[in-house]
């Protein structure tokens, strides 16, 4: 397991020499959201009691982030070094599999949490960050991200273009994590749609993540955590099966 180490570094380095794209570009986007969302509706909606909406938005904006980027870090660079035809030289080296879901995956958890703690950063200029429960907003901060990860690097093997890549991304990522309750309380909809959010793996990100900042969540944070590490365990288990496998890494 000593060879992760250098692909690892690849990865990690591959996102940081372009972080104004890969970190700069998502916290800005995040900011957009929270000064959008947060003038437009923090007179009208009411989330919990002691919680102002600008507030309640920070922590849905700064996972809805590192959700996203920890899923296009590893996903895109599969699927360039599978454009580009350089993945052969990966090939060639005595890397196992586990090396490589490793390596790909802690380089996504990386710049997740790198781009979450922007977030927050520039957050604390309008408004006020609480961070009631640390160790749960770090687990699932870090879960959420190695969950998304994972799915990434399923994207990554499974996809030949690159319009097959942002199809995933666009119709099955984002649906996903905009009805998480990044912008809302479940509580706050209909029977029938919080019925659809509580089958939302996302939404248990979320929440369990929110729970990490303000100690209030609209699910027990470890109903949330068991339904994470159980979908953690499923996707990571298909992941290492399609690398074991070699799926469309030789052809």
């Amino acid at each position: 397991m000593t060879g992760w180490k250098m692909l690892f570094y690849k990865e990690v380095l591959r996102f940081w020499r372009v972080a104004f794209q890969t970190v700069a570009g998502p916290v800005l986007t995040a900011m957009l959201y929270l000064l959008i969302f947060g003038h437009a509706l923090e007179s009208h909606v009411k989330v919990y009691d002691t919680i102002k909406y600008t507030a309640f938005l920070v922590p849905g904006l700064a996972m809805m982030s590192v959700l996203q980027n920890a899923f296009a870090n590893s996903s895109s660079s599969l699927i360039m070094s599978k454009m580009m035809g350089n993945l052969v030289f990966l090939l060639l080296t005595p890397l196992s599999y586990m090396n490589w879901f490793v390596a790909y995956v802690g380089a996504a958890v990386v710049r997740g949490l790198v781009v979450g703690v922007g977030v927050f950063a520039v957050s604390a200029f309008f408004t006020d960050i609480y961070f009631v429960s640390p160790g749960w907003l770090l687990t699932f901060a870090v879960l959420g991200a190695a969950l998304m990860g994972t799915l990434g690097l399923i994207a990554g093997l499974w996809a030949d273009k690159f319009d097959q890549l942002a199809a995933f991304q666009n119709f099955v990522v984002m649906p996903m994590t905009f009805l998480s309750g990044v912008f809302y309380s479940v509580h706050s909809l209909p029977p029938f749609w919080q019925t659809v959010s509580n089958l939302n793996p996302f939404f248990y990100m979320i929440d369990g993540f929110r729970y990490g900042c303000f100690g209030v969540s609209d699910v027990s944070p470890w109903l949330s955590l068991g339904v994470v590490g159980v979908a953690l365990a499923v996707v990571s288990t298909v992941a290492v099966t399609l690398l074991r496998t070699g799926y469309k890494l030789r052809s």
